[in-house]
């Protein structure tokens, strides 16, 4: 099954640098390309890909906003945010917009496509503990939110999965910690996405943190 990506950045050459590694893979096509937030808005309509690939600054409509309209718009699309910066303050309004992760754009081309093909299957775009340190970083200083709704509804033991997910641990590394089956943690993994209308588990780490489950590491 072939991954359809969306490129929006306002670079030209970004976008064109971009598509020849995509391109360059069996399992993925870029179906198009966007240079502002509302041309991305359009084409994720038109074509209903699999992964955004959505740069935070851009003119017209930005990044934040535009992810933001995406999922609103109820779109399967996952958006992945491009930033310059790890510690862009701006990457982290665009996760609570609704974006599934954020990548640097002077990642590495095996990393970009690992990032798009584990976005796609709804994993962590980085390896856990990387997204854990990108994330402890942009949380450090940020003001926490309301929690979710739907918080009350989970279980005491989806609670316990939530706020392993919010430390960035994987669905084997939670299994051990709890002595339960791999298959059984993706269950509750998902039974809480669902309970607080989450799309996957980046969202799952800022709403445990957003809970107070998980509170920033200390640099």
């Amino acid at each position: 099954m072939t991954i359809r990506v969306v490129v929006a950045d306002d670079q030209a050459l970004v976008r064109t640098g971009f598509r020849m590694i995509i391109d360059a893979r069996d399992d993925l096509e870029v179906v198009g390309e966007a240079a502002d937030g509302e041309q991305a808005i359009r084409l994720v309509r038109r074509t209903s890909p699999d992964v955004v690939l959505m740069d935070v600054r851009m003119p017209v409509v930005d990044g934040i906003e535009a992810t933001r309209r995406i999922v609103a718009d109820g779109a399967a699309a996952r958006v992945l945010v491009l930033t310059t910066w790890d510690i862009d303050e701006h990457v982290l309004g665009a996760l609570r917009a609704g974006a599934s992760g954020f990548l640097l754009k002077d990642i590495r081309p095996t990393e970009l496509v690992d990032a798009i093909r584990g976005t796609a299957r709804g994993e962590l775009p980085l390896a856990p503990s990387v997204t854990r340190r990108m994330l402890d970083r942009l949380l450090r200083t940020a003001p926490r939110m309301s929690a979710p709704d739907g918080l009350e509804s989970l279980s005491q033991r989806e609670t316990e999965v939530l706020t392993l997910v919010g430390q960035a641990l994987s669905n084997a590394e939670i299994a051990r910690e709890l002595a339960l089956s791999e298959a059984t943690v993706k269950n509750h993994v998902s039974a809480v996405l669902r309970k607080l209308g989450l799309r996957d588990r980046v969202q799952a780490v800022v709403a445990a943190y957003d809970c107070g489950l998980v509170r920033p590491r200390r640099p």
